[in-house]
C-alpha cells in the first residue's frame, strides 16, 4: 500500500506547488542548497556502494523520491504542500528503510517507523486544518503575519501548536519514539546517511519556518524545551555506552535532534538552523565514512597515552572555557546583555569546551597544549561568525524570551551532562556511575514496552521482493590453440 500512497502523493504535491507559489528566500534557498548536495554526496557513493545490488534500481527509484519531496518541502509557501511533502519524503523512506526484504530486523523496524509517521500524519493534518480555519489562510507568510496581529490567539490555535509539536516529535525520533531510529542500521550505508543527514532533520526546518507562529504560544515553547531536553540527556547518555559505530551515530542524531527542539524552544532559531545545516554535513560525512573507523583506531593507538585529568585540571579548564565563552557572548551579542537566551547559549558552550581544554597538561608537551587551545579558540570564533550569518538568513526577527522555568530546564540539562562527564573522568568506577551504565546500557528500558505495544496492535508482514537476477560474471576467454 505504501508504494500507491508514495506514488500519489508525489503526484499530487506537483499540482498543489503550481496553486500555491513557492517561497524562495535565503532560508529556502540555504535548506535546497544543503539538500541538493547532500543528496549529489550520498548518490556518488551510493553508485559504486550498491554496485552489483539487485534491488539497485528500487534505491534509485525512491532515493529520487524522497530527495524531490524534500525539495518541495524546504520551497513550499503553503502549509498544505508543506505537510504532504513531508507525507511523501516519509514513504519514499519506508521503502528504502526495507531495502532488505528478507531480514525480519529490518522489517519491524521500518514498520514502527511507519505507524509512527502514519500517526505524525494525523496530527499534523489536524494542526495544518485548525490553523487554516482559525486564521483564514495557509500561506505561511499570511498566516503567521495574521497572528501576529491578533492580541488574543484562538484555543484552536494553542492546540494546533501542541500538535505541530507532537507530530516534530515523533518524526525526530524524539524519546520514548526513537527505538526505530537505532533499529534501522540493517538499512544500507546510503540510507542510513540520507535518513540521519536529511530527512530526519525536517522537523527542525518546520518549527525555524514557522517561528513567528509558535514564538507566541509560551505553552508550546516550553513543550519543546521539555522534550527537547530530556531526549538530548537521555539519548547522549546511552551513546556514551555504544561501541559499534553505527549505534552510537544513531543515539547521537537522537540527541541532537533533541537539543535542535530546545534551540527551538528558548528561542534561538539561528542556532538551531546553524546545527541543522553542521548536523547535516557532519552526518553524512560520519556514516559515508564509517568504514575507515578500524584505520583510524589504529591510527589513534599510536599516540601516545596522557595522564587522566585530575579535579584541578577540570576547574581551570571550566574557567578557561567559561572566558572565552564570555568573549564569544561579546562578541556575538554586543547589546544584549539582559537577553537570556545569551547567558544559557554562553554556559552551555562553556560546559561543551571545558573537556576538550582539560586535555592540556601543565607536563604535556607545548606544542599539544597550544594546538589544543588554539584549536578551542578557532572553532568558538568559527562559531561566532557561523552565528551572525545564520541570524542574517532567518526571514524575519522574532522577539521571544523564554520563561524561567524553561532556562532552569535547559541548565539543568546540560549542568547534569557535564557532571557525569567530569565523573566518568575523575572516578570512572564510582558506584553511582556503574548503576547509571547499567540502565543508559539498556536504553533506560524506554523502547521494550513500545515496540510489544506496535507488534500487538499491528504486527508487522514480513513481505518478501522478488530479487532482481543478478548478472553472471563474464570470464575472459581462452585464446584457441592454432
Amino acid at each position: 500500500m505504501s508504494p500507491v500512497l508514495a506514488s500519489a502523493a508525489l503526484f499530487t504535491i506537483p499540482l498543489l506547488a503550481l496553486a500555491a507559489a513557492p517561497r524562495l528566500d535565503a532560508l529556502a534557498g540555504v535548506m535546497l542548497g544543503l539538500v541538493t548536495f547532500i543528496a549529489t554526496v550520498i548518490h556518488r557513493f551510493a553508485h559504486r556502494y550498491l554496485d552489483g545490488q539487485p534491488a539497485a534500481r528500487h534505491f534509485r527509484r525512491w532515493f529520487v523520491a524522497a530527495v524531490a519531496a524534500s525539495s518541495v518541502l524546504v520551497t513550499a509557501g503553503d502549509l498544505r504542500v508543506l505537510a504532504l511533502a513531508w507525507t511523501a519524503s516519509s514513504l519514499s523512506l519506508h521503502q528504502l528503510l526495507t531495502f532488505f526484504a528478507d531480514r525480519p530486523q529490518a522489517q519491524v523496524a521500518a514498520h514502527k517507523k511507519f505507524l509512527l509517521s502514519r500517526l505524525a500524519d494525523v496530527v499534523i493534518y489536524a494542526a495544518v486544518i485548525l490553523l487554516g480555519r482559525a486564521l483564514g489562510s495557509y500561506d505561511l507568510a499570511a498566516l503567521q503575519a495574521t497572528a501576529s496581529a491578533l492580541e488574543t490567539l484562538p484555543m484552536s490555535v494553542h492546540v494546533a501548536g501542541y500538535l505541530l509539536v507532537a507530530g516534530v516529535a515523533l518524526r525526530s525520533a524524539q524519546l520514548p519514539f526513537h527505538g526505530w531510529l537505532i533499529q534501522v542500521m540493517e538499512a544500507p550505508t546510503p540510507v542510513s546517511a540520507l535518513l540521519h543527514a536529511g530527512v530526519v532533520n525536517i522537523g527542525g526546518y518546520v518549527l525555524i519556518r514557522l517561528a513567528g507562529l509558535t514564538a507566541l504560544l509560551p505553552g508550546v515553547m516550553n513543550a519543546m524545551v521539555i522534550i527537547g531536553a530530556t531526549t538530548a540527556v537521555l539519548a547522549a547518555l546511552v551513546m556514551m555506552t555504544r561501541v559499534t559505530v553505527k549505534v552510537a551515530l544513531a543515539w547521537s542524531t537522537a540527541a541532537q535532534m533533541g537539543f535542535m527542539l530546545l534551540e527551538c524552544g528558548l528561542g534561538a532559531w539561528e542556532l538551531a538552523l546553524l546545527h541543522l545545516v553542521a548536523h547535516s554535513c557532519y552526518k553524512a560525512h560520519a556514516f559515508l565514512g564509517s568504514g575507515g573507523v578500524v584505520a583510524l583506531q589504529a591510527r589513534r593507538a599510536l599516540i601516545p597515552v596522557t595522564s587522566r585529568p585530575t579535579v584541578a585540571r577540570w576547574l581551570g579548564a571550566t574557567l578557561g572555557s567559561a572566558a572565552i565563552a564570555a568573549g564569544f557572548a561579546t562578541v556575538t551579542w554586543p547589546t544584549s546583555g539582559v537577553d537570556p537566551r545569551t547567558w544559557v547559549v554562553t554556559t552551555v558552550l562553556a560546559l561543551a569546551l571545558a573537556p576538550f581544554l582539560a586535555r592540556i597538561s601543565p607536563s604535556g608537551s607545548w606544542s599539544v597544549n597550544a594546538k589544543l587551545l588554539g584549536s578551542a579558540l578557532v572553532v568558538t570564533a568559527l562559531y561566532a561568525v557561523w552565528h551572525v550569518a545564520f541570524t542574517a538568513l532567518l526571514p524575519t526577527p522574532v522577539a521571544f524570551v523564554p520563561g524561567t522555568m524553561s532556562l532552569l530546564i535547559a541548565l539543568g540539562a546540560f549542568i547534569a551532562l557535564y557532571v557525569v562527564q567530569l565523573m566518568v573522568s575523575v572516578r570512572p568506577r564510582a558506584r553511582a556511575l556503574r548503576t547509571l551504565h547499567t540502565w543508559a546500557f539498556a536504553g533506560f528500558h524506554l523502547d521494550e514496552l513500545f515496540t510489544r505495544a506496535t507488534c500487538f496492535v499491528w504486527p508487522p508482514r514480513h513481505e518478501r521482493r522478488p530479487p532482481s537476477p543478478i548478472p553472471a560474471a563474464r570470464t575472459p576467454s581462452m585464446p584457441r590453440a592454432a
